[in-house]
């Protein structure tokens, strides 16, 4: 998904000769830590809701062009893949990514509840299914091993996304499979010394369940 799919036409955006106050309304009438400053449909950058509020009271009826100077020069070309405005969003830690063309030109923007309904689609977790997730050394990372274990119990992965530890540089895999019953899953990665840190299925359930039978079991012999 590129992000011009993910722009947002409700989001104002404002003019260097708007005044401060215009400014800070808009930000809290919209709950925006940022808002893009256009002219001639040209974007100049983001203004930030801080640096409005640093703005002395009664210096709010002027425009925001004084401002230019503190402008987020944060932005991605509409032809990028959506996950740059992941990046940028986090980067300059803001809820609103502007998207430009190729001349700088303002194309629109995206808010981070649209990027985190995109996130949601591209992960499958709108997906029925089992959750499982390996820790290993990044040497023993292997995808056709892996695909091949769990294609060996009838069941398909539907997302894998992988995780770098710093500070023990030790991988995280994190396996969503189309099937919730994932027990059998489980015990072939374990029967391949895999070390499971984590999963959510069926599975989960039955050893609560065994776990709550046996504690009543232990009340009874009492």
């Amino acid at each position: 998904m590129l992000t011009a799919n993910l722009i947002n036409n409700n989001i104002p955006r404002l003019k260097p000769q708007d005044t401060v106050g215009k400014a800070l309304q808009l930000i809290s009438d919209f709950k925006l830590t940022h808002l893009p400053v256009v002219a001639d449909n040209k974007f100049l950058g983001l203004i930030s809701e801080d640096d409005l509020l640093d703005v002395d009271a009664e210096d709010q009826k002027g425009s925001i062009e004084f401002l230019q100077e503190s402008l987020v020069q944060a932005a991605v070309q509409q032809d990028a893949h959506f996950l740059i405005a992941v990046n940028c969003s986090i980067q300059f830690d803001t809820n609103v990514i502007p998207v430009i063309n190729a001349e700088k030109d303002y194309v629109g923007i995206i808010s981070t509840s649209d990027l985190l309904k995109a996130l949601g689609n591209f992960s499958g977790a709108n997906e029925i299914g089992g959750i499982i997730e390996l820790e290993m050394e990044r040497s023993q990372f292997a995808i056709s091993e892996i695909s091949r274990i769990v294609e060996s119990n009838d069941c398909t992965i539907l997302h894998l996304n992988t995780i770098v530890h710093p500070e023990t540089g030790m991988l995280t895999v994190t396996l969503h499979i189309n099937k919730r019953e994932i027990a059998t899953v489980i015990a072939s990665f374990e029967r391949y010394d895999y070390h499971v840190s984590f999963y959510f299925g069926i599975h989960q359930f039955e050893n609560e369940i065994e776990s709550n039978y046996r504690n009543f079991m232990h009340y009874l012999d009492i």
